[in-house]
């Protein structure tokens, strides 16, 4: 149930044309890198409260075009030495607490607002991500397979989700263990009301509450726009009755993205993501092909798999064009491996260095899929 809702147009009119008033008025300073004399973030979002209004665009085939607003805070955490560098003589790259508040609506009704925060503890041994909302979410689920005919059945899902999740660094490092607990209390209903019965109680349940435990390894230069290193993680999240879920199921995820250099202008990324289901799950919490464009949740499965790759041209340090093509299979409850059919998404687009301490590219990605093709705003790398 995941939406692609990629926010922070920071090029838009909003940010862009108060920022050319202010550099008129003598505050260019503040938007000016001290570096290269570009326009650059930085300075405002990590040394002057951290505080943004945030646009967010929404291009999701699932949900229709639509957008809204957050609230986001970039606070600079008090171990991080603005002056530091690597061990090449490169500027460390500031990783920032990050908190705020969101709200959205698409055109097919869709609704939703939370809160969330990305923080950072005691030099980073600790983590915490995790955030609440209340949602709205007018859906389609497919049915492909043998076990009914092809067809779409059109369902809300109305209710909280809760995600929290910390993570505790594992001597000196890069390797993190998280423990986690996932919690969803909603209703379900239907444009027709007889789409109902093709799901047993339990695929209907409505409320799930889930433990899980992680391992992540990360050992990029930056958590928003990497250019060398990867991150790796493997994940199980376990649902009880004894924790409050009404039914039993489990969920897995492993998932590792790569980022190569060739050169001084290219980068080569390379995306592996896997995500299973057993036992009880409902039919809206199934693992789904999660690629720039195809809907969300538009093939279901028990299993998924997905392979990416993206080639990154830094044509100039500010400004990069991207390419990217990725494929995907479900299978499981309604096909074999063998039965599946693969889908496939390409698309290109284009960045600007916005946040230079930060290793931060904003910009906008085009995407053509089997069904749909779309845009989407992308702020740091596309890869969640």
């Amino acid at each position: 149930m995941s939406i692609r809702a990629h926010a922070l147009c920071l090029l838009a009119c909003w940010l862009m044309l108060p920022c050319a008033a202010r550099a008129e008025t003598g505050g260019a300073a503040l938007f000016r890198d001290a570096e290269d004399g570009q326009f650059d973030m930085s300075r405002w979002l990590l040394e002057h409260r951290g505080f943004l209004p945030v646009p967010i665009v929404i291009t999701d085939p699932a949900v229709g075009n639509g957008g809204g607003l957050a609230l986001a805070f970039f606070h600079r955490p008090k171990e991080s030495d603005p002056t530091a560098a690597e061990a090449d003589g490169a500027p460390r790259m500031v990783t920032p607490d990050i908190y705020g508040g969101m709200a959205i609506r698409t055109e097919n009704g869709s609704k939703a607002y939370g809160v969330g925060a990305s923080l950072h503890f005691d030099d980073d041994r600790w983590r915490y991500r995790g955030g609440v909302a209340d949602a709205s979410m007018n859906l389609g689920f497919h049915t492909p397979g043998k076990r009914l005919p092809p067809l779409e059945i059109d369902y809300n899902v109305d209710g909280v989700v809760s995600f929290q999740q910390g993570f505790r660094q594992l001597g000196n490092r890069d390797l993190y263990l998280g423990l986690a607990w996932i919690y969803m209390d909603v209703d379900i209903g239907f444009d027709v009301a007889s789409d109902r019965d093709n799901f047993t109680p339990k695929e209907l349940a409505s409320r799930s509450s889930g433990l899980g435990l992680s391992l992540e390894y990360d050992n990029r230069d930056n958590t928003f726009t990497p250019s060398s290193g990867w991150l790796g993680m493997i994940e199980g999240n376990f649902y009880l009755p004894g924790i409050g879920s009404d039914g039993a199921f489990q969920s897995y995820r492993g998932h590792a993205y790569g980022y190569w250099p060739l050169g001084k202008r290219l980068v080569l990324g390379g995306r592996l993501d896997a995500r299973w289901a057993n036992g009880e799950i409902p039919f809206y919490r199934l693992p789904y092909i999660d690629l720039r464009g195809i809907g969300s949740a538009r093939y279901q499965d028990t299993r998924a798999g997905v392979l990416e790759s993206e080639l990154r041209w830094n044509v100039t340090p500010r400004w990069s064009l991207i390419g990217f093509v990725g494929a995907g299979r479900t299978w499981g409850r309604h096909n074999s491996f063998d039965d599946g059919s693969s889908q496939v998404s390409k698309g290109a687009g284009v960045r600007y260095l916005i946040a230079r301490a930060l290793g931060m590219q904003v910009g906008l990605d085009y995407a053509w899929g089997p069904e749909d093709d779309t845009f989407y705003i992308q702020v740091g790398s596309a890869w969640r």
